[in-house]
């Protein structure tokens, strides 16, 4: 499915009530009180004029930045409002896959596996969720959703975005934008632009040229402006030699005059470096505090450096979108109450659908028979429930499965399911017979304004790898080996962001890791523990070789002895830091290998957060990709396994074969940079149009996902319509059982444009499911967009005409069906 995105406005329209109607003609995201309310003619505009110029100058820098809430609910950010004028504060909440603040939520799975449903309506639905839990949860502002692409394997946030496709993203944005904003949340399409990794993303400039920033990551953002988001957020990085908060190339000439913006930009939390020219070039707020639009800006003002109109630009912007949500008057509707019963019901079909099914060898899924009646479950994710990955996208949930529960509960009482953890996340307890002094390391407790102290001698048995894990509940404990503090601060954000798995133990403690080799000559150890003001509990414990063998050992004795294995693994993303390696964190490799040779009937359930290389993948009966899957996981995990329906999700990223071959690898400028320069020099050839222009052969391509079922593709027409091209085929069922398939129309370059182009690019898609037999017939409409490049020579869009090819495929690299046609300019 394809839409077209909004070109340059023809006019500049101000005001509150104008920019509804003209976001409600374009079929924009508009809750239904402020269409009404746009109805009612020119007063919302007047009103916010009238706000403005009686707003003091310091009135309209409180609005310009973040402030501390008096009465914070754990939300990202807070804008205390005028009260003597009826302007409200503002409270901003980070939510890409469910709503980030103290109290429970609905954890949704994360983007990327919504993405892979390749379903724009449940993106709708999954938008709606997060858009009524936000007002419900007195939350104003969403932080979300983040439509940068994936374009390295190793960005610590690709789980919270939707793929490597422009076209796709595109889609999913609108959609996701448009169910958020119909529930009455403003939302922010971030991070405008560039930001594709976390590794120095504060100060990295990323160099792209205009066709390439065109053409691949800000058609997501356009898409976005057209379903009306309310607000932008400018990323940390510097693009093309300017920081993006005050890139007038970006924030004006681009979002503004060509795509016809009327809403607000803020910041990403500090990634401010300006006054005058942040301000000058478009930026409208900075979050989260007034660092640079509080008093620095009330000078520059002062002393003419910052003329007031361009204060008031930014102020009237942020009324006028406040206005249009119904903020500044009376005629918004109450906030609901949450409905954690409806905000499952999506999780669940949200994780169902997006469940992508990479490996099948000799049908060993769906589970039936005797493969469901004795089943191990292997790996520490298959008894601790997977969630969400860390940082920003973190969700407290309402509740969260263990996948073990979910499959014992499936395969019914009659059937025998065992475990084994296989790969230890917590470690096990630290004998006190190796320390001296002894000391029970299990649960210290710490009373409130006490301090505990420990100086003695950790003495191994023999010499081994240790991973000492530090379990607390307080203030983090110094711990001393040999002199060497384990658990220093982490540089920057990483103090606050860690993964959504490994940062936490089961009971709630928060976790640090360090390991060393340790010898039994002994090792000093020192722990200084503080109560703090409420007390708190800690714990040391262990991962050593040794026990890392006791636990490989367990888990080949519970493979062997059951027909069935499902084994989970997992590699925990976070922002703040990006992955080193595509290949799964641990030993976690080596205990796939070791449990695949003692049951080769082993499904691989992968819980993470973007391309795995898998080089045991021949040596497993299935793979299963089920990314972060949210709160609802393990009931969608099961549901797939033991076939109550069918894997319905595609992979919206290319997997490589491994580091050394994808668009990234060998080349340093292009990830992570050089002296502070990455070079976006694959150009347009992201994702699996690299691999197509290379000649390299992914591990998976992009689009691809198996069914339990088969399907057959007949009957290919292609003609020219309207603006675009209609590509029509018949998709028939020739299995045995309903399922999903998902047609993708991939598009071949033209004669008439003297560019790099791709061999194919992803021109549009359908989501079907049919049953056993059943033929339908399907139009997927290319529109003009994509058939078109971008001209740098006239800074617009070029159609690109004469004969081009048209396919029709299950991925970007099996192709079903193919025809050409001549693609004529004229009525395009």
């Amino acid at each position: 499915m394809s839409h077209s995105v909004s070109r340059r406005s023809a006019l500049r329209l101000a005001g509150g009530a104008i920019a509804v109607a003209a976001a409600a003609t374009a079929g924009t995201a508009v809750p239904s009180h402020a269409a009404a309310r746009s109805r009612q003619g020119p007063g919302a505009g007047r009103r916010v004029e009238s706000l403005v110029g009686r707003l003091t100058l310091d009135e309209k820098i409180s609005l310009l930045h973040g402030a501390t809430d008096p009465k914070s609910l754990g939300q990202a950010g807070y804008v205390p409002g005028v009260p003597r004028l009826g302007i409200p504060p503002l409270r901003l909440a980070d939510g890409p896959a469910g709503v980030r603040v103290a109290a429970r939520a609905t954890a949704l799975p994360a983007p990327v596996l919504l993405a892979a449903a390749f379903d724009p309506a449940l993106a709708r639905r999954y938008g709606q969720v997060i858009g009524r839990e936000g007002r419900a949860l007195q939350q104003d502002v969403l932080l979300s959703p983040m439509v940068n692409l994936i374009r390295t394997p190793y960005a610590g946030r690709n789980f919270e975005t939707f793929g490597e496709d422009p076209l796709l993203a595109a889609d999913l944005v609108s959609e996701e934008i448009k169910g958020i904003q119909g529930e009455g949340l403003i939302a922010t399409v971030k991070h405008f632009a560039l930001n594709n990794q976390e590794k120095d993303r504060t100060k990295v400039d990323v160099r792209a040229d205009e066709r390439t920033m065109h053409e691949t990551e800000l058609r997501g953002f356009e898409a976005a402006v057209a379903a009306g988001t309310g607000a932008v957020m400018g990323a940390y990085n510097k693009v093309n030699g300017t920081f993006a908060c005050e890139n007038k190339e970006l924030l004006s000439d681009i979002l503004r005059e060509r795509w016809g913006f009327e809403g607000w930009v803020m910041t990403d939390w500090y990634a401010q470096h300006s006054t005058v020219a942040a301000l000058a070039a478009g930026l409208d707020m900075e979050m989260p505090d007034d660092a640079y639009f509080g008093a620095v800006l009330k000078r520059a003002v002062r002393d003419g450096s910052v003329p007031e109109p361009q204060v008031d630009r930014s102020v009237r912007r942020i009324l006028g979108v406040m206005e249009r949500f119904g903020l500044l008057d009376a005629s918004r509707p109450p906030r609901p109450e949450r409905d954690p019963d409806a905000g499952a019901t999506v999780a669940l079909d949200v994780a169902k659908a997006g469940a992508t099914l990479l490996r099948n060898a000799h049908r060993t899924l769906p589970l039936t028979g005797s493969a469901a009646r004795s089943v191990a479950v292997i790996g520490p994710t298959g008894r601790q429930p997977f969630v969400s990955g860390g940082g920003s996208a973190h969700v407290v949930p309402d509740h969260a499965d263990s996948p073990l529960d979910a499959i014992t509960a499936r395969a019914g009482r009659e059937a025998e399911v065992t475990y084994a953890v296989g790969e230890d996340l917590y470690g096990k307890p630290i004998p006190r017979s190796r320390l001296t002094p002894g000391f029970d390391p299990e649960g210290q407790k710490v009373a409130a304004g006490k301090e505990w102290t420990y100086d003695g001698t950790l003495t191994p048995a023999e010499p081994d790898e240790w991973t000492l894990v530090l379990h607390y509940s307080g203030e983090r404990p110094k711990v001393e080996l040999d002199d060497v503090e384990l658990y220093p601060p982490r540089p920057g954000v990483g103090e606050y962001f860690s993964g959504g798995l490994i940062a936490a133990a089961p009971d709630g403690l928060n976790v640090r890791r360090a390991t060393r080799n340790l010898t039994p000559a002994g090792h000093r150890l020192k722990i200084t523990a503080k109560g703090g003001d409420r007390g708190q509990t800690f714990r040391l414990r262990r991962i050593t070789g040794a026990t890392r063998a006791a636990d490989v050992a367990e888990a080949v004795r519970t493979a062997r002895g059951s027909h069935t294995v499902v084994l989970f693994a997992y590699e925990d993303a976070t922002e703040g830091q990006d992955r080193t390696t595509v290949a799964l964190p641990g030993h976690q490799e080596e205990l796939i290998q070791a449990v695949t040779a003692a049951n080769p009937r082993t499904t691989v359930v992968l819980n993470t957060s973007s391309a795995t290389s898998m080089p045991w993948l021949e040596r497993t009966a299935a793979v299963l990709q089920m990314y972060y899957p949210g709160q609802e996981g393990a009931a969608a995990t099961a549901a797939v396994l033991f076939g109550d329906c069918d894997p319905g999700g595609r992979l919206t990223q290319s997997f490589p074969v491994d580091d050394d071959l994808h668009p990234m690898a060998g080349d340093p400028r292009r990830y992570p940079g050089v002296d502070g320069v990455e070079e976006y020099s694959e150009g347009v050839l992201v994702g699996y149009r690299w691999y197509d222009a290379e000649g390299v052969r992914p591990l998976f391509p992009f689009g691809h996902g198996l069914s339990y079922t088969t399907f057959a593709y007949a009957d290919l027409a292609v003609r020219q319509v309207g603006r675009g091209v209609d590509v029509s085929f018949t998709v028939r069922n020739t299995g045995r059982r309903e399922g999903v398939t998902v047609p993708q129309v991939y598009v071949g370059p033209s004669p008439d444009l003297r560019l790099t182009q791709a061999e194919r690019l992803l021109g549009g898609y359908r989501r079907l499911t049919l049953r056993p037999g059943e033929r339908r017939r399907v139009t997927v409409h290319v529109d003009r967009r994509t058939l078109s490049a971008w001209d740098v020579k006239r800074h617009d869009w070029r159609l690109g005409t004469g004969r081009r090819s048209f396919r029709v495929g299950t991925s970007a690299r099996d192709m079903k069906l193919s025809a050409t046609t001549v693609v004529k300019g004229a009525g395009a």
